[in-house]
Order: C-alpha cells, then structure tokens, then sequence
C-alpha cells in the first residue's frame, strides 16, 4: 500500500492548484479522479477559452452563508497572484469586459499551466482511477480501482453536481453528509430560466434575441444582457439573478435601463404626435421586443392619445416587468452548484474540517459560489492555494 502526505480527490481548478502548492512545499502528493482526462470544466468554459480570473475579484462578487468566510483565502492568494502566474508561463490574454480574463489561444493552455506546476512539485496525477471506499483516521485510507492508498491529508476537491455529462458527481457532498458535516441544500446556479407554458407562448418566437436589462432578484441586481431562449430567458443577467433565486419566487426586468421612459415620450409626442408607442419603442429595444410587448403587455397609441394611465402601465410594464420562472434548466446547463458543504464546518484559513483532523474541502463543494466572470475559477484557485499551503 503507497502512503502520501496528501492524496486529493479532484483534478479540477482547485485540486491541480492545491496539488501544485503542496508538492512544491516538498510534500509528496497524489490526486486521483474517476474521469479520463482532467480539467474537463476549465477546457469547456468561457467557450473554450477559459474565463481564468475577474480584476474585479472580491468578495462582494461571491454568495454564502457566511458572506465573510471567504476573504481570508481570497486575500491570501489574488487574481494578481494568478495573474502573475499566468504571465510566468508565457500564456496570452485579454481583457473581455468588466475585468474578465480570458485566454487568447485555448483553455488548454490553462490546464497545461497547472500540471506544469503539478510536474515542478513533483506531483502524482492518476485519471480513470474512481475512489470506492474511503475511510478518515489516522491515516486516512483510500479505496481506488488502482488499488489502496493512505494519507496524512485527505483533500477533497470534486466539485458540484453541476454539468453531469462532464463527469460531475454528488461524491463530495455525500461524504460530507456521511461523516455528520453539514451540508446546505444545493440547487443549480449561473443557470437559464424556464418560463410557465402560457408566458413562453407569447415570447418563444423572441427565441435568439438579446436585450440590455436591469434584473432584480433576491436584493441583487445585474445589468447585463438577457437572452429569450425557446424554454425561457438566458444571458449573463439571469444567469446572475439565478443565484439569487428561489423557487416561487419573481424576477423583475427594467428592459429600458438607465432611460426615463416617461421623458422620451413627452419629448418624442412634441415632434412627433403621430407616431406609435411600439415605433418610438423600436428605437430602444429590438423592434421585434417592441412590437410584442405592445401587443400584450403595453397600450400602442399614437403619442399624443396616449393618457396618464397609459404612461403608467408602460412604465411598470417596461421598467417593472416581474414575472414568476416555472424553474430554471437544472445541473444540466448550470455554471456551477449554489450552496454545499457549510463553511462553519471549515477553517477559513485553511479549509480544513473542524471535526476531523487532516480533512480538507475545497472549491466548489463547499457553499461559497461565485458571480459570472471568472470569480469561481478565483475561489477554486484561492481555496486550493490555501489547503496547499497547510496540508
């Protein structure tokens, strides 16, 4: 039987980065996954590009429980941390918007970075190698389909439940749960909206196009773009709010952010009294937006017949259009897992159990969950960072 300092779980983000950080303090690490290949998550996102870290990392940009649990890691190892590491392989990036990085070539070159450093530590990576039993003592013992291995730190880095057909597994979550650790109640995140059937009815032709929206949900709001899809709403602004989100709950849309609506109308109907509110609309919003929330939701008149009350119900319908998701498309599309294991179980500093010496639980398994724009991949990095720095 082989025996490790460490042995970790996952080699997703924060598995390769805890792996790397530990093997080069000269601890001898093994990380062991169940998939074929590592990485799978870093090599689909960002559209193939990889989304590596946000300029604008805090954390104001993450959701948890405990919405302090995280500053320690993310202080202890910054996007200019992963940045500079990025620049120290030779990998070129952009700026896409809003502070976030991707890569200009492929994720690839992300994965390539981490089992370089992988490599540099010296550090064991065994793929097509699923754990079938596990046992947390003094060591603690793995079961593997390559057979038994102990270890004086146990990590586990195996991510959420979401995106299954990349390999994503409860593993992580279950175990917790087994060895009495408290594990919030997870649902998908960073994740499109479906619609009621009679509210998709009037919109499904909308399916392919974009608008610049507010959206407010749960005490947060994004202005971003939202997306009409054939099952519902998608974009970057309900992908945002759905991490907010809970089920019954509403989802409000300003479809005209930042104009006053009442303003552009009093001045249009001026020059203009003929013109219809749908037409005048068209100069905001796509045309075939416009078009349709004239024919249910918003009272098409000439402007110049247009009264009080009709201002009125265009201004709720156009800047205050709530309505109520059926649901949203689950772990199969979503970005990431809303919620896990719970950071009161968890060292801040180091993501090492409270109730079970040398047990660590890093990145996406434990509730702390990011906004889009490479602020999971930050919190996968910072956390992986600090297990490898304790174990």
């Amino acid at each position: 039987m082989s025996h490790y300092d460490v042995i970790i779980i996952g080699a997703g983000a924060a598995g390769l980065m805890c792996a790397a950080t530990a093997g080069q303090r000269g601890r001898r690490v093994l990380v062991v996954d169940h998939a074929n290949k590592v990485g799978k998550k870093i090599l689909m996102s960002g559209g193939g590009r990889c989304n590596f870290t946000n300029l604008h990392t805090g954390p104001e940009h993450f959701r948890s429980a405990n919405p302090h649990f995280m500053k320690s890691a993310l202080a202890r190892y910054t996007q200019w941390d992963f940045i500079a590491l990025v620049e120290r392989h030779g990998i070129p990036y952009h700026e896409k918007k809003d502070g976030q990085l991707f890569c200009d070539r492929k994720a690839r070159d992300i994965v390539g970075l981490l089992l370089a450093e992988c490599r540099e530590g010296g550090v064991e990576v065994r793929t097509k190698c699923p754990v079938t039993n596990l046992e947390v003592d003094a060591p603690h013992r793995i079961t593997t389909g390559l057979g038994p291995f102990t270890c004086d730190a146990l990590v586990i880095a195996t991510g959420g439940l979401s995106i299954p057909r990349m390999g994503a597994t409860g593993f992580g979550l279950e175990l917790a749960e087994r060895l009495g650790l408290r594990v919030l109640p997870t649902r998908a995140a960073l994740v499109p909206f479906t619609l009621p059937d009679k509210l998709l009815g009037k919109l499904a032709d909308l399916a392919g196009i974009s608008v610049a929206v507010e959206a407010r949900c749960g005490g947060a709001s994004f202005r971003e773009a939202a997306l009409f899809t054939h099952r519902g709403l998608s974009g970057p602004a309900m992908l945002q709010a759905s991490t907010y989100w809970e089920p019954g709950e509403a989802v409000t849309l300003d479809l005209l952010p930042g104009l006053d609506l009442r303003e552009t109308v009093e001045a249009a109907r001026r020059n203009h009294p003929h013109l219809h509110l749908k037409n005048l609309l068209g100069d905001f919003l796509p045309k075939r937006v416009a078009q349709r929330w004239c024919a249910h939701w918003v009272p098409d008149k000439p402007l110049a017949r247009l009264s009080e009350s009709d201002l009125e119900k265009a201004e709720e319908r156009l800047h205050r259009w709530t309505f109520k998701p059926s649901g949203t498309e689950g772990y199969a599309t979503a970005e990431v897992t809303l919620r896990g294991v719970d950071t009161a179980e968890l060292s801040s500093k180091t993501l090492e159990t409270k109730r079970h010496p040398g047990l660590y639980f890093i990145g996406e398994v434990v509730d702390v969950t990011g906004h889009l724009g490479g602020h999971n991949f930050q919190w996968a990095w910072a956390s992986g960072h600090a297990a490898g720095t304790a174990v």
